[in-house]
């Protein structure tokens, strides 16, 4: 397995929304599997980090940490699980270890992901 180290564009959506841009969620996993399509695949086990860059938006004033991050992590697995994870036996089960973690961005256009796949190396 090769490390792959790319930044993916677009603004984060965790759940489905029921209202404003309901269509977001969806958008923004089109985009995640779009921008992953063409790298590297996984086929054994790997360790991931992936930083979610969040635009200003998502940090409410009752929620000044921004949103819950597995629900982000949720639903960016889900996307990449056709592409980087599309030959790993059990699709992305084959992550053993993960590091997640979520950062206030300047705007929208400075919004996606920053992700890490590295190899897993038995000791």
């Amino acid at each position: 397995m090769t490390y792959i180290n790319v930044r993916i564009s677009g603004v984060p959506y965790a759940k489905t929304k029921t209202t404003g841009n309901t269509a977001a969620p969806q958008a923004w996993t089109t985009a995640v599997q779009s921008q992953t399509k063409n790298l590297p695949t996984v086929d054994g086990p790997c360790m991931m980090r992936v930083t979610f860059l969040l635009p200003p938006d998502k940090f409410a004033k009752d929620f000044p940490f921004g949103p819950d991050i597995d629900n982000y992590l949720k639903r960016f697995q889900d996307a990449i699980k056709g592409t980087i994870f599309r030959n790993a036996p059990g699709g992305d089960s084959c992550i053993i270890h993960i590091e997640a973690s979520k950062v206030r961005v300047d705007s929208i256009a400075d919004a996606g992901v920053h992700l890490e796949v590295l190899p897993h190396v038995a000791a």
